[in-house]
C-alpha cells in the first residue's frame, strides 16, 4: 500500500485538471474516453516526458504554425490591395517595411524625417528586425523576409507568455491553454507587433506574483514603452495597495515602471524631439479607427444625417468616459465583501479602455487574451468571446476591402453589417466584464478561487486582510483605518 501512493513533495501541490473542473471540456472527453480518473493525483505525481508546460509549447507551435498558414495567399502573391483584405492576411509588417521605409535603412524615430506611429521600443524591434533580412531595398523577396523574421518572433514571444501565464497561475497551469490555442492570437498575432508588449507584461505580473517588485516594475515599463496600454495594470495594483494598506509594493512597482520608461523614452526624446513626438500627435489627432465604438456612430450618423463627431471632440469623450468607468472599477474593488484578485482588476481596466478608446483595432484582443485565462478561465465564455472576436475580424477586411479598394462586389458588407459586428464584439467583450465583477462579488463564482486560492498573481497582497473597505448597505462592516485608530 506505500509503495501505491504518491511520493511526498513540499513544493508540490495537486494541479486542477481541466477535464474535470470544466463542465464544458469535461463533455468534449467523452469521445476519448472522459476525463481524468478521481485517483490520479497530476502535480504530485510526475508525468514523465510530456510536462504540462511541454504540451503548451507544442499546442503554441501548432497554433503558431496555423497563424502563418492563414498568410499563405499574401505570402505567395504579395501584400498588396484588395487581394490583401479579402485574402485576410493583411499584416502591418510589410506595409511598414515598404512604405516606411525600413527596407531602405531608415531607423523608426531616429532617423531623420522618420514618422513612426507607434512608441520608442515597438520602434526599436522594427528597426532590428529589418536589419535581420539580408540586401537592400524593399523588394518582394526581402518584405517576405521581414514578415517571416518578424512572424517568427511572435511566436518566441507567444510561447513566453503562455509560459509566464501558466507559471503564475500556481494550481491551474492548464489555463495558460487559452493563451496558446487563442483564435484571436492566431488570426490577428501577425498584424503588428503587439504581442511583444503582451509578453513583456506577462512576465512583469509573473514577477509580481513573486514579489520581485523592482523587476516586475521593470518589465511592465519596457511593456508600456511598446505599447501603452501596459501601464493600466498599475491601477489595479494601486487599488489592492489601498485595499491591504501595503502601499509600498504600489510605488516599488510603479517607481520602477517609470524609471524604465523614462530610461528607453528620454535619450530618444533628446536626440530626435519631432520623431519621438510624432506617436503623441498622431494619436491625439488621428481619425477614429476601424472597431471602436466612435467609428461605428459615425457610420450611423452619415447615415442618418446625425451630428459626426470630430477627433478632438471624440478624445475628451473617450477620455470621460474611461474615468467614468475606472471610478466605477474602484467602487467595485473597494466594496467587494473579499478582495479582488489582481488579474480581475487589469482584466476590468484594459477592458475598459479598449471599449471606450477611439481605435480599436483587431490585434487589441491580443491584450485581453491573457488577462482573461487569468482572471476568468471558463472555456465557454472563452470561446464564444473569441469567436464573435474571430467574426468581427473577418467583417474589418472585407469592409476594408470595399472602402479602400472598390474591391468586387461579391466580397464586400454593407455597412449595417459591419456596424452589427462592431456591436457584437464590443457587448461579447462587455458581457466578460460583467462576469468577472460578478465573480468579484460572489468568489463562489469565481473558478480560481473555488480551488481555495487566494489570489495567485497578488504577489505582496496575497492573503492579505482588508485595511480599507467600504460597505454602503451595511456600514458597520466598513474597514476604515481612521475608525480602528479611534476606537485604540
Amino acid at each position: 500500500m506505500q509503495e501505491t501512493k504518491p511520493p511526498a513533495h513540499p513544493r508540490r501541490a495537486r494541479l486542477v485538471v481541466p477535464s474535470r473542473s470544466d463542465l464544458l471540456l469535461k463533455n468534449f472527453t467523452e469521445l476519448i474516453g472522459g476525463p481524468m480518473g478521481a485517483r490520479s493525483a497530476p502535480g504530485l505525481i510526475s508525468p514523465g516526458v510530456f510536462t504540462v508546460e511541454r504540451v503548451l509549447i507544442i499546442l503554441t507551435v501548432v497554433a503558431a504554425l496555423a497563424g502563418i498558414a492563414i498568410k499563405g495567399y499574401c505570402r505567395a502573391n504579395g501584400w498588396s490591395s484588395p487581394g490583401q483584405f479579402y485574402s485576410t492576411c493583411y499584416s502591418d509588417f510589410p506595409e511598414f517595411f515598404r512604405n516606411r521605409g525600413l527596407g531602405d535603412g531608415t531607423f523608426p524615430i531616429l532617423s531623420p524625417g522618420s514618422l513612426f506611429e507607434d512608441p520608442v521600443l515597438m520602434g526599436f524591434i522594427a528597426g532590428v528586425t529589418a536589419w535581420l533580412v539580408p540586401g537592400e531595398g524593399a523588394s518582394d523577396a526581402r518584405i517576405l523576409g521581414y514578415f517571416d523574421v518578424n512572424a517568427t518572433l511572435v511566436a518566441a514571444v507567444w510561447i513566453v507568455t503562455v509560459l509566464a501565464t501558466a507559471r503564475m497561475s500556481q494550481r491551474r497551469p492548464w489555463d495558460a491553454a487559452m493563451v496558446a490555442l487563442a483564435p484571436g492570437i492566431v488570426l490577428a498575432g501577425t498584424i503588428n507587433w503587439d504581442m511583444w508588449a503582451v509578453a513583456l507584461l506577462a512576465l512583469g505580473m509573473l514577477c509580481f506574483s513573486r514579489e520581485r517588485l523592482v523587476l516586475a516594475g521593470t518589465l511592465i515599463g519596457l511593456a508600456a514603452a511598446t505599447k501603452p496600454y501596459a501601464a493600466l495594470v498599475l491601477g489595479a495594483i494601486l487599488l489592492l495597495a489601498l485595499r491591504t494598506g501595503r502601499i509600498r509594493g504600489f510605488l516599488v512597482t510603479a517607481g520602477a515602471s517609470a524609471a524604465a520608461w523614462l530610461a528607453i523614452n528620454v535619450p530618444v526624446a533628446l536626440s530626435n524631439p519631432s520623431g519621438w513626438g510624432y506617436f503623441f500627435r498622431f494619436t491625439e489627432t488621428r481619425e477614429v479607427g476601424y472597431g471602436s465604438l466612435w467609428f461605428a456612430y459615425n457610420l450611423v450618423a452619415r447615415r442618418l444625417r446625425w451630428p459626426v463627431l470630430d477627433p478632438a471632440t471624440i478624445n475628451w469623450l473617450a477620455l470621460a468616459v474611461f474615468l467614468l468607468a475606472c471610478a466605477m472599477i474602484a467602487a467595485v474593488a473597494l466594496t467587494a465583501a473579499r478582495r479582488p484578485r489582481l488579474a480581475q482588476l487589469a482584466f476590468l481596466v484594459v477592458g475598459a479602455f479598449i471599449l471606450t478608446s477611439k481605435v480599436y483595432s483587431p490585434q487589441h484582443v491580443l491584450w485581453l487574451i491573457p488577462l482573461v485565462a487569468l482572471a476568468r478561465p471558463r472555456w465557454r465564455d472563452f470561446l464564444i468571446w473569441q469567436g464573435v472576436e474571430g467574426l468581427h475580424w473577418a467583417a474589418v477586411w472585407m469592409y476594408l476591402g470595399q472602402v479602400t479598394s472598390q474591391g468586387p462586389t461579391q466580397h464586400n458588407i454593407d455597412m449595417p453589417y459591419y456596424v452589427l459586428a462592431v456591436a457584437a464584439h464590443m457587448l461579447v467583450t462587455a458581457y466578460l466584464m460583467f462576469r468577472v465583477v460578478w465573480d468579484i462579488y460572489d468568489p463562489d463564482y469565481d473558478p480560481v478561487r473555488r480551488h481555495h486560492l487566494d489570489d495567485p498573481q497578488g504577489g505582496p497582497f496575497n492573503g492579505l486582510p482588508d485595511w480599507l473597505r467600504f460597505s454602503p448597505r451595511h456600514p458597520s462592516f466598513a474597514v476604515l483605518p481612521w475608525r480602528a485608530r479611534h476606537h485604540a
